[in-house]
């Protein structure tokens, strides 16, 4: 006699996003009001903020369709080939980070003389490379996002692990 695994509903609910949310700003707290994640996130490249993105998907995914064994990914809700899960993760990871950071001040607070006037058209027109000069004239903002890929590594894991552990 062979024992069939339990399946998980296919359809996502409104609760499972309140579980990935709950998951995500409990782990993503404390590294939005630590200064050592701002000046980290100072001292890094685009490119390595753009390596950690691809890290948290990596994360993400792995978490919701390898880890758990008790979930099937084709009996998933979809858009555009995309699980609905999945993006509901990635907006919860980098939007409670994000949230989080806003709500506590925490670029004006860190970054206290960074330039926050970006002109994109400017970028374009000045001499020299164009991830350079939006490095200078866009100080703020572009810290701001690295900080938030920084946090958002510990984001997606508890996000990930809510929603497994409190899925019906």
């Amino acid at each position: 006699m062979k024992l069939r695994r339990p399946r998980r509903p296919r359809d996502f609910r409104l609760a499972d996003s309140a579980q990935q949310i709950v998951g995500g700003f409990l782990l993503a707290g404390p590294f939005v009001v630590t200064e050592e994640v701002w000046v980290l996130a100072g001292n890094m490249h685009v490119l390595q903020a753009l390596v950690i993105v691809a890290i948290v998907f990596a994360i993400g995914y792995a978490a919701l369709y390898k880890a758990d064994t008790t979930r099937d990914l084709d009996d998933e809700q979809e858009v555009a080939g995309v699980p609905v899960r999945f993006i509901s993760l990635m907006v919860v990871t980098f939007g409670s980070v994000t949230v989080l950071a806003l709500l506590f001040g925490a670029p004006e607070t860190f970054l206290e003389g960074a330039t926050t006037a970006c002109n994109p058209v400017g970028l374009f027109r000045a001499s020299g490379p164009v991830l350079e000069n939006a490095a200078t004239s866009c100080e703020l903002v572009l810290t701001s996002f690295k900080a938030v890929t920084v946090g958002s590594v510990f984001s997606v894991v508890g996000a990930a692990t809510a929603d497994s552990i409190f899925a019906k």
